[in-house]
Order: structure tokens, then C-alpha cells, then sequence
């Protein structure tokens, strides 16, 4: 990492035009789908410059459009390396420090590409049948791991696509299964298994290292190149991978597979003693450590992630920080090897660390010391470099920019400034955090964003977000479906409680609502407003509205047979019978750890807090809104909570979007569920 202080020359970058003499206004779902996203940020080897991925949306088109931009580390030059109508995405620097590599749809499949920092136009690197759907370079610029989907019993790529265009051609259009799981997210299993190649450019078709292996390395979204280690000699290849089989929906086991890159043996399965999840493999800058994240109790996919150490010559393993009461998310080496730097959902925040790995740093500490290097905001994908480290950082009052942080113990100076022309155009709620005894007299913390124009001898209507997971946090973080900011704009105080059961504040706390769904979570929640009321005097309890998704829109329908202090309900892609909604997910092991086994073997635990049980004391008006492409809550749950409400003869509506999954993400649907959302909130809780 280094971590030398150095002299930091500040600038707006290029994108920041002057602010115009219109009176800003009040932020809306338009203002939040024009922000633009900054994402996949990769540095380059002397440290100087940063190439991102920048997703703009086009809304008459109906989708984002991504593609690549350069950056100074001081943030004086900015520029756009790609433009074209394609995705351009997942950007790597080159050896030469002169090129970036990338993923792009722009000759109708995904393939890798490469373009000059210097200008001219972007060449094709691989022309394979089938996607690239994740890769990390060997570091001479010539070889590749690549993942590809593929039939596990087909003899080469071509044969795979063939087959693929033949199913597409066929009239017929059965699905056939004989095992779980036969969909996963928003998609239907069709039989292939995605494996990790080796390609070299020039030399041939690449090398299946999974082959005879019946196996899944996960692909995005659920897994990327952050799944994928080559050594820094280029030997060996470290890959994360499930296996495939029967009790692949009731099971967590991700597993850590080694291979020679050349192919010269099988590949061995380097974590098989745990049970539980093993991801996120990267090799220390020497090689001498592959670090990674494991949890230890199978079957839970919300378990602490531990930050493990192997040393990959004697093969001894060791967990750095064990008593550190944090789950991080992602991990990477400091340039010098000393630091392993993280990011962690922590008090509701995700904030960046650094986990001492040298056993000789007595100046700093000893070996697993962590340092909070920035605590505040949401940070993300922290890269380093001699000169310190650059990461993104979001916060309920800004989208992700870009940042450097020159040493450990320096101030965070900004590199971009992407959307400060359109947030000096909005009024957005300033916010604070709360904390109040909750259930057993545990503290509890949440979030308060005050409504634009704010006046505090007002009285205002409030927006209660509850999060999903239900292990998750809803913090100091600019998001894209449940942003209070827009809440703010239309004249709401938003209030967000991370209840019993939220990460960040120790694993005993995230634990705490498994096989208490309806109990502690309900407490929190009910002391939360209770708190916020009695702290904040312009908060009119008379007009609260409860809202969530998920684990949220469960929580609605629990809230509708126990409470009536909510004037209108908003229940997104939330469970009616946990019972019922046991056979129709795609991930049993969520269930099945959460309410304490099988439902045939331990039925109380999907009775214990069962919404269904409690329709009979309905009375509260619900907006219920779902994706047909749900496998996770299947949407068959949100049309039995719009049955029961319309045959109790509550005033209800509801809102199917046939091409959305668990989330609503099309441009188009997502501003109509924001206006379809705030029009029912005007409706029962404006005068």
C-alpha cells in the first residue's frame, strides 16, 4: 500500500459544467435514474490513473448504457476511452500500463476487447462461440482465465453454441428436469455448467481446467472475476465452485479448486474440510498468501465472513483478526503485500479497512490489527497502489465517486465529481443517525433524512423504510430502489431502522432473527417509531406509511395483523405464507436455516410468524407491487396478499411487472413504481 503522505492538487473533474441560475428542485425518481454510476474502477500499474465503467441511463431506450472513462488520480484530466452502443464493462489494465482490457457486447456476443490509453479505435482479443462471462489476465498480456457456459459433456465450445442455437430453433419448448435446483433468480436452469478456461491470445482454443468436473463457478451477477486467482508466476489458477447435484438448493458450500494453468493435472479442491462457503480467493503480490473469506456454519448464507490466510507453499492455514466482529465483503492486497484491505457493513455504514498481514510491523501493530481507514458512507472496491489507495465511496447525499486516500491515517480526497451538476439541481434532505433501546434494552441504530425545504415547526408525514435480507442494512448509502432521498422530495421524513437482525453490528446481532422473524425484528421496529417520534417533534405519527421488500415486504404483511398505527402499506416482492413459500423458492437453504429445518420435520418454526395466520385483522390500504420473473419470492405470494386484501374489502392495489425479477430495475418500470409508490402514499397520508 505504502502509504506515504503525499501532497494531494484537487480539481472538479470534466464532467462538472457550471451550475445554471434555475432554482434547484425537489429530487425525484427522474433525478435519481440520471445520475450516472461510476463502478468496476481498476488502477493502473504506476498508480497514476483509474479507468471505470460509467453507466448513463437512456430512458426512452428503456436500459443503462456502459461505457469506459479515464481519470487522473488528482481528477484534473478526465476523458471517455469507449463510446459506442453496446456494454463496455469490467475494465483491466494491461502489463504495459498503455491499454486497458474490457468486456464488450459491441460485436453481438461478449468478448473480450482491448483499447490504447492513447486514443484509436478498440480491438477484438477473443472471438469466441460463446460469452465471456468473467476473466482476470495472466499479467503478460497474452494469457486469460475466461468463464464460459458451457454443456459439460460437450468436446468443444462450437458444440455448446450449436446446441444452444438448435433449442432456439426448436419448435418444442419443454423443460426437463430431474433434480433441484431447475431455476435460479430470474432464469431456468438449461443444463450447462459455467467453467474457468485458459486462453492465450493466439494460440488456440482455451483449456477447460473444470473438465470431467461437475461443477458451477459462479458468473455474474452472483460472481465475477473477484472468484478467479491466478498466481503472480502464472502457474496456478485458484477458482471458487459449487457442486452441482441434488443438494445444490439446500446447500451453501462454495469450495476453493486449484489447477495448473497448463492444464498438467485435475484440479484439487483446496477447501474441502469446511462445509460452508469459501469465496473471494486473491494471491498476496509475492505469492507467498492466498487470502480469502469463509464462513463456518453450512447451510447459512448470512454467517460471518472470516478473512483466512494460506501459505501457499506449506500449505498451513490461519484466520487473520479472529475476533474481529465484522463480515466483510471484499478483499485486496496492498501493493506491498503488508495490508490486506477490506470493506464491511459497519454501525450503518460499509466502511473500508486495512488487516495488518506483516508480523514485523511493531510501529503499527501486530499481526491482524485492523485500521478503519474511512468509516463513514458506503465504500467499495478498494485498489492500492505505492502511492495509497483508491476506492468509491456513496452516501445518502451523493452517488459513488471516486476517492484517494493517500496514507491510513490521511483525509479522503476526492478524484471525481460525476454528478455534482445534477445534485447542485435538487433539494435533497439533510439525514443523521438515531440510536434507541430496543428489544431486551439493546441499542439499535437507524437513519433519519429530513424532507426538502425543511421546517421544523411543521409537522410531516413519514415514509418507514424497512429493509430486506433480512440480514442487511439499510445506511449511509445512495441506492437506487429504496433511495429516502426520494421520499425527501416528495415531502416525507424517512425514517430507516437496521433492526435486530441487520449487519454491521456484530454477527450475535445478525443471528438474532433467525427463527424470530415476527419477534425481535417487530419489536425494533415498533420502539423505532416510537423513538423517532419522540425525538424529532415535526414527525406526525398520525401519517406514517411502512414500506419494504423482500424480508420488508414480509415484515408489511406481519405488520397488517398486529398493528394499525400505519395509515397505507407498501409491500414489494414480500411472502404471505412462509409455509407455502418454502416450495416455491429456488434457495432452500435460506429457509430451512432461518426457520430451523424442513417444514415437514419442523413446522413451527414457518408457523411461528406467519403472516397468512393473521389476515383476519386486515385493515390497513396496501400497495402490493411483485416481478413475474421472481423465483426468490415467487410473485404467486404477492397475488395471494392482493386476493386476501380485496376479499377483506381493504382498499388495495396491485402492480405485476412481467420482465422484472426480485428487484425492478428497466428504467421505465422503475419510474413508474416510484410514481405508482408516492401517489399511494398522497393518497392516505397527505391532508
Amino acid at each position: 500500500m505504502g502509504f506515504a503522505p503525499l501532497t494531494v492538487l484537487l480539481a472538479c473533474s470534466a464532467f462538472v459544467a457550471p451550475v445554471r441560475g434555475e432554482e434547484p428542485h425537489p429530487f425525484s425518481v427522474d433525478d435519481m435514474l440520471a445520475m450516472r454510476r461510476i463502478g468496476e474502477p481498476a488502477l493502473s500499474p504506476d498508480g497514476q490513473w483509474i479507468v471505470f465503467s460509467l453507466r448513463t441511463t437512456d430512458l426512452e431506450a428503456n436500459k443503462g448504457r456502459l461505457d469506459l472513462w479515464l481519470v487522473s488520480r488528482d481528477g484534473k484530466t478526465l476523458r471517455r476511452l469507449t463510446t459506442h452502443d453496446a456494454a463496455d464493462s469490467a475494465p483491466k489494465f494491461a502489463r504495459d500500463g498503455k491499454s486497458v482490457f474490457f468486456l464488450s457486447t459491441r460485436s453481438g456476443s461478449q468478448q473480450l476487447w482491448r483499447i490504447a490509453l492513447d486514443g484509436g479505435e478498440p480491438r477484438q482479443v477473443t472471438d469466441l462461440p460463446l460469452d465471456v462471462g468473467a476473466y482476470v489476465p495472466f499479467g503478460d498480456d497474452k494469457r486469460f482465465a475466461l468463464a464460459l457456459d458451457v454443456f459439460p459433456d460437450a468436446k468443444t465450445l462450437a458444440e455448446t453454441a450449436e446446441r444452444d442455437a438448435k433449442a432456439e430453433k426448436s419448435k418444442l419448448k419443454a423443460r426437463v428436469y430431474d433434480e433441484l435446483m431447475f431455476r435460479h433468480w430470474d432464469s431456468w436452469e438449461d443444463h450447462k455448467r459455467s467453467h474457468v478456461f485458459v486462453w492465450t491470445d493466439g494460440g488456440g482454443a482455451p483449456l477447460d481446467l473444470m473438465k470431467g468436473l461437475d461443477a458451477d463457478a459462479p458468473m455474474p451477477p452472483f460472481g465475477g472475476s473477484e472468484q478467479i486467482a491466478v498466481s503472480p508466476d502464472g502457474s496456478t489458477v485458484v477458482f471458487v465452485s459449487k457442486n452441482v447435484g441434488r443438494e445444490a438448493a439446500w446447500s451453501t458450500n462454495l469450495d476453493l479448486w486449484v489447477a495448473p494453468s497448463d492444464g498438467s493435472a485435475a484440479p484439487r479442491c483446496l477447501t474441502e474440510a469446511n462445509a460452508a462457503q469459501d469465496d473471494a480467493p486473491t494471491f498476496s503480490p509475492d505469492g507467498k498468501w492466498l487470502a480469502y473469506l469463509a464462513m463456518s456454519k453450512p447451510g447459512f448464507e448470512a454467517d460471518r465472513q472470516r478473512v483466512m490466510l494460506r501459505d501457499w507453499k506449506s500449505g498451513a492455514l490461519s484466520e487473520l483478526a479472529p475476533t474481529w466482529d465484522r463480515s466483510p465483503s471484499e478483499l485486496a492486497w496492498s501493493r506491498d503485500g503488508r495490508y490486506l484491505l477490506a470493506t464491511a457493513d459497519d454501525v450503518g455504514n460499509h466502511a473500508l479497512f486495512a488487516l495488518e498481514v506483516a508480523t514485523d510491523n511493531a510501529e503499527k501493530g501486530v499481526r491482524g490489527t485492523v485500521h478503519r481507514l474511512v468509516a463513514k458512507g458506503t465504500c467499495a472496491s478498494p485498489l492500492s497502489s505505492d502511492a495509497g489507495v483508491v476506492y468509491l465511496r456513496d452516501t445518502l447525499t451523493s452517488p459513488a465517486e471516486l476517492e484517494w486516500l493517500p496514507s491510513y491515517t490521511s483525509t479522503p480526497q476526492p478524484i471525481t465529481h460525476v454528478n455534482a451538476e445534477r445534485l447542485a439541481a435538487t433539494k435533497l434532505g439533510a439525514f443523521e443517525q438515531f440510536s434507541f433501546k430496543g428489544w431486551n434494552d439493546e441499542t439499535v441504530w437507524a437513519f433519519l433524512v429530513k424532507p426538502i425545504d425543511f421546517d421544523a415547526s411543521k409537522k410531516y408525514p413519514v415514509a418507514y423504510l424497512i429493509h430486506g435480507g433480512p440480514q442487511g442494512s439499510f445506511g449511509d448509502h445512495f441506492h437506487y430502489r429504496w433511495n429516502p432521498q426520494f421520499y425527501a422530495g416528495a415531502g416525507y421524513a424517512a425514517v430507516m431502522v437496521d433492526f435486530h437482525g441487520s449487519t454491521g453490528y456484530g454477527q450475535a446481532f445478525s443471528d438474532a432473527i433467525s427463527g424470530d422473524w415476527g419477534g425481535k425484528p417487530y419489536e425494533d421496529l415498533m420502539k423505532g417509531l416510537d423513538a423517532a417520534l419522540a425525538k424529532y417533534s415535526f414527525l406526525d405519527g398520525s401519517r406514517c406509511a411502512a414500506l419494504g421488500a423482500s424480508y420488508g415486504g414480509y415484515m408489511i404483511n406481519w405488520l397488517a395483523g398486529h398493528t394499525d398505527r400505519f395509515k397505507a402499506f407498501v409491500c414489494h416482492s414480500g411472502n404471505l405464507d412462509e409455509r407455502l413459500a418454502y416450495y416455491d423458492t429456488e434457495e432452500l437453504w435460506f429457509p430451512e436455516w432461518d426457520h430451523g429445518g424442513l417444514p415437514w420435520e419442523k413446522p413451527d418454526g414457518y408457523t411461528k410468524h406467519n403472516p397468512i395466520d393473521f389476515v383476519q385483522n386486515w385493515k390497513t390500504p396496501t400497495l402490493v407491487t411483485h416481478g413475474e420473473l421472481d423465483f426468490r419470492v415467487v410473485y404467486t405470494q404477492g397475488l395471494s396478499t392482493f386476493t386476501a386484501l380485496q376479499r377483506k374489502g381493504v382498499p388495495s392495489k396491485l402492480v405485476v411487472f412481467p420482465d422484472e425479477n426480485h428487484w425492478i430495475l428497466k428504467p421505465q418500470n422503475s419510474k413508474f413504481w416510484h410514481e405508482t409508490v408516492i401517489a399511494w402514499l398522497d393518497r392516505w397520508c397527505k391532508p
